[in-house]
């Protein structure tokens, strides 16, 4: 017999209500307030026995509410609790087959050309609930931002007018911070209009950074065209420093001297032409747990994907990728980080969603072939890990973003292990204000800032 499958539109919403259901339920009523029993009544207020006779009913009649506001509430839970385990049980069974035909709309062979056809993206992960928050530090807790204005912004020279700055990776190196981020600018000595690519910046202390100077990376001819959203660290069996991108394919570059930007290899691919991929990925971030290096990015359909490699054959040898997990584009759209948790056995990853303004959701494993699961507490526009809900701004600094979007956490070390110390939170993220974020995503004038994060009662 054959199964029926689910038209993709539906799939889609059932998929986005499994997700998004318990944090868009508007509140229950609260139950109404109990009033005094009737002998407090009496002693409080000296009431006479007329006035006995006309409140005893009214406490009858809320005590009758109160019973049936409480049994309609638990009857409501249930039935909320039944429909989330029916809706993602649907979607865990019903799902699965429908993905098939949702990925053949086009592998695009190593990372933006080639046939279209089935592509194979390994066994689909189930969608998980939230589990409670038991992360240390400040990661444990609600977590609290504090924002800076803005620090790295367009910045024009001879030849470059800059529309924005985005997509930061920031690494701290010999007492400086090295930042590599996209732009989005126009060249008039290339007549390159509205291009996306690279820029580099240098600074010792947060307050230098609005006036840094920005070093366009396609004054290197290894970096003109279509590059961005970079990542650099230190791989450690090699001791050299990597350089990765989107070309739209993934590429990487190395260095002895990451803070010289014209230190870097030409670019190479990490994967040979024609190896299986969604449809656009996007957003490539690595990291390594010893044995292997792991590969995760989004592809613009809503899914986490993952490839690896050993060490040993790092930067080569990386396996097709694979749902690592899913989602939708309200709640996993691009921008994915994943660290280590220091002093556990936990792997963190954050990636951007999209809601009421870009947000950052929580997602922890307990390896990095793993499960992954949404941590309770941030996993809404609510109740994000970073955005508008739950960041504030320093003293004296106007509000300028009304979103947490594409940013890098600042780890404890520049390795590849990516740990990120929970103690110690800041987020360099960009930003944009309500007002401004309308037209050509291309031309939007991101900037970037810092968050902190701080302690919460």
């Amino acid at each position: 017999m054959t199964q029926p499958v689910l038209p993709r539109t539906l799939v889609a919403t059932l998929l986005a209500a499994a997700l998004v259901f318990p944090a868009v339920l508007p509140a229950q009523p609260a139950a109404p307030a109990a009033l005094p029993d009737l002998a407090t009544l009496k002693t409080a207020l000296t009431l006479t026995e007329a006035q006995v006779t006309q409140i005893t009913p009214i406490l009858d009649a809320q005590t009758k509410a109160l019973a049936e506001v409480t049994t309609a509430q638990t009857k409501a839970d249930a039935a909320r609790n039944d429909a989330n385990t029916k809706i993602t049980a649907l979607l865990n069974d019903a799902q699965k087959t429908q993905f098939a035909a949702l990925g053949a709309r086009g592998g695009r062979g190593g990372g933006g050309r080639g046939g279209r056809g089935p592509v194979d993206l390994g066994p689909l992960p189930d969608v998980h609930a939230a589990i409670p928050n038991t992360l240390p530090g400040l990661l444990g807790k609600p977590l609290k931002w504090v924002s800076t204005g803005p620090l790295v912004v367009p910045i024009n020279d001879a030849t470059h007018t800059v529309q924005s700055i985005k997509d930061p990776t920031i690494s701290f190196i010999d007492g400086k911070w090295e930042i590599y981020a996209t732009a989005h600018f126009t060249n008039r000595a290339t007549n390159t209009v509205n291009a996306f690519n690279m820029v580099h910046l240098s600074f010792a202390d947060w307050k230098d950074a609005p006036k840094a100077p920005l070093y366009y990376m396609d004054n290197n001819p290894n970096f003109t065209g279509y590059k961005c959203a970079p990542e650099m660290f230190y791989f450690t069996p090699q001791k050299k420093w990597y350089f990765t991108f989107q070309t739209q394919p993934p590429v990487f570059c190395t260095s002895t001297t990451p803070g010289d930007p014209n230190s870097w290899t030409k670019p190479e691919p990490f994967f040979a032409q024609g190896t299986p991929m969604p449809n656009l990925p996007i957003d490539f971030h690595f990291i390594g747990d010893g044995q292997y290096m792991y590969m995760f990015f989004t592809g613009d359909d809503g899914n986490f994907y993952r490839s690896r490699t050993t060490y040993a054959d790092f930067p080569k040898g990386f396996s097709n990728p694979v749902v690592a997990m899913r989602g939708t584009r309200n709640t996993v759209f691009e921008a994915g980080y994943t660290y280590k948790i220091k002093g556990t056995d936990k792997y963190l990853t954050c990636v951007e969603a999209l809601g009421a303004g870009r947000y950052y959701r929580a997602y922890v494993a307990d390896k990095l072939d793993g499960e992954w699961y949404p941590v309770e507490g941030m996993e809404s526009v609510d109740r994000p890990f970073a955005g508008k809900a739950n960041i504030s701004f320093e003293p004296g600094v106007e509000p300028w973003s009304g979103q947490v979007s594409h940013g890098e956490l600042v780890r404890e070390t520049n390795d590849e292990r990516m740990v990120l110390d929970p103690n110690n939170l800041m987020f360099l993220y960009q930003g944009i204000g309500d007002a401004e974020n309308k037209g050509d995503y291309g031309a939007l004038p991101y900037k970037l800032g810092l968050l902190r994060a701080v302690k919460s009662n």
